[in-house]
């Protein structure tokens, strides 16, 4: 019923961008979390890159709430935890309301690939997803859909909340 692009299909624009990946649009929406200027980091930028990429090439996957595997689908956060467990060997929480203080906050202007991006009402997270540069970001977005990549700026996205984390 669904089907998933091809590795290449999906990841190769990317693979050629990666190296621009480190400069992050702007956005003009309040941060719901407080911020540093330098931000510590478990994964060095080769594995930010390979996480980056391997979360683009599940683009298509399907939706499926507490879904945590590519043949089962996923749901935003377990989407989060497969990538980084697979790709980096770090296991974020299952939560995204747990998520809010994994790692280090990370203001938009310091934002790369591979970093959480976080969408809050209320202060409390409620979705998130993985930053893939260049304003786009990597989620799986509600039942019945699937894993898709977005712009920061499209119309919904741009109301939301939104905070950055560092794994």
């Amino acid at each position: 019923m669904f089907k998933r692009r091809g590795f290449f299909q999906v990841c190769l624009p990317f693979a050629l961008v990666l190296s621009g990946c480190g400069t992050a649009p702007r956005p003009q929406r309040a941060q719901v979390f407080s911020n540093s200027p330098q931000v510590p980091s478990r994964l060095s930028p080769e594995l930010a890159n390979d996480v980056t990429l391997y979360a683009v090439g599940l683009v298509g996957t399907p939706y499926r709430y507490g879904g945590n595997t590519p043949d089962a689908g996923f749901d935003c956060s377990g989407l989060i935890g497969h990538v980084y467990q697979s790709r980096a060997g770090v296991a974020p929480p299952r939560t995204v309301a747990r998520m809010q203080l994994w790692g280090q906050p990370v203001s938009s202007d310091n934002i790369r690939s591979g970093d959480l991006v976080l969408f809050a009402q209320s202060s409390v997270a409620t979705h998130a997803g993985i930053y893939v540069g260049e304003g786009r970001f990597v989620h799986a977005p509600s039942t019945g859909g699937e894993v898709r990549l977005d712009r920061l700026n499209s119309k919904y996205w741009a109301t939301q909340q939104v905070a950055f984390r560092r794994p």
